[in-house]
């Protein structure tokens, strides 16, 4: 006895595989169809197998819009029936897009992230007076903070006011200032309350749920 096994890499290949080798096949048949009447018809029922495979694309905006966006893409875009959308160009979808800039770190110190190279250029763009200064060891704080999360031991405070001058051209030199930043254990405690009431509070949100 000889069986006729018909292989996936035999088969015509999915245009998305999501919706299964049924849906290709209605498509493919809607195309053939004679008549525009006959394809409209059986279009609309195509899209509304695909919204039930799909029910999580029910929440999303324009849901019906994607499907039948879907639906001329399964076709190859040789489908002539009236959607009530209009229709994607098959040059648009397949254009590549640009390539993306690659983000500029924060010059040699990287364990200080981007977000503190722009709250120094942030910073600057103040008016002088106490609020700046104010902001300006708040933000040597925060690089003490990130410093120490890189590094588990200690940090002089002018190490940090030093890396500060650097990271804002020179625009920044607390390095004669008085000042002294948070202490290690002062960030390791308020890191652990942090945690802690985070954990309460996760906690507290699962009980409620259980009850």
């Amino acid at each position: 006895m000889e069986y006729n096994l018909e292989y996936n890499s035999d088969r015509e290949k999915l245009i998305i595989p999501e919706y299964g080798r049924h849906i290709q096949k209605l498509v493919n048949h809607c195309i053939n169809l004679e008549t525009k009447e006959e394809r409209n018809k059986m279009a609309r029922a195509i899209v509304d197998v695909m919204g039930n495979l799909q029910p999580h694309l029910r929440d999303v905006p324009d849901f019906k819009h994607k499907l039948w966006d879907q639906l001329f893409i399964i076709a190859d875009f040789n489908l002539d029936v009236d959607s009530p959308y209009d229709k994607p160009e098959k040059e648009i979808l397949q254009a590549k897009p640009e390539p993306l800039k690659y983000p500029k770190s924060a010059t040699k110190y990287r364990f200080y992230g981007n977000n503190i190279q722009i709250m120094i250029d942030t910073a600057l763009t103040w008016e002088e007076g106490e609020v700046r200064d104010a902001l300006y060891f708040t933000i040597a704080n925060h690089m003490k903070k990130c410093y120490l999360n890189w590094n588990k031991d200690t940090v002089d405070d002018t190490v940090i006011f030093k890396h500060l001058t650097e990271l804002s051209d020179g625009k920044i030199d607390l390095t004669k200032s008085e000042e002294v930043l948070s202490e290690f254990k002062d960030i390791n405690r308020k890191q652990r309350k942090n945690t802690q009431q985070k954990g309460r509070q996760h906690n507290q949100g699962h009980y409620k749920k259980k009850k």
